[in-house]
């Protein structure tokens, strides 16, 4: 890792399972990230402003209760509005194949379905972020 980077992890919407975000958050806090966690039933317009006031380099989402077609895309359209088109937005929940072509078509950078690994996630946040950097720096 390049340097700390800074996620913002948050459940939109009217989702009340947290289990799973609580998870990630600690898989990436133990694997060097400072995680910001916003907690549950929040709009995309506070996951953006949060992104936004912790000077966030990733944001992850959780949804669980199949509103992912609207609220990832609103997520996506309000970190646009606040000039944050930089930050990597990933995300997890019960999401079919098709709709993660989708999501990934409107800029979700990775999509990661139950049973994903959290070794798996945290080394692929930790290559997207330095990627990023480096391409930054050139």
């Amino acid at each position: 890792m390049q340097r700390p980077y800074r996620v913002v992890v948050a459940k939109p919407g009217l989702d009340g399972h947290d289990r799973g975000v609580k998870v990630i958050a600690r898989a990436l806090r133990d694997a060097g990230f400072e995680v910001i966690y916003t907690g549950l039933f929040q709009t995309p317009e506070a996951v953006a402003e949060t992104a936004l006031q912790e000077d966030a380099d990733a944001v992850g989402l959780s949804v669980l209760s199949g509103a992912h077609m609207t609220l990832f895309p609103r997520v996506m359209d309000e970190l646009r509005a606040r000039g944050l088109e930089d930050v990597v937005v990933f995300g997890g929940g019960i999401i079919p194949d098709v709709d993660i072509a989708t999501l990934k078509e409107r800029g979700v950078a990775e999509i990661f379905t139950p049973g994903a690994a959290m070794d798996v996630i945290t080394a692929w946040l930790e290559s997207n972020l330095d990627e990023r950097e480096t391409a930054r720096s050139a």
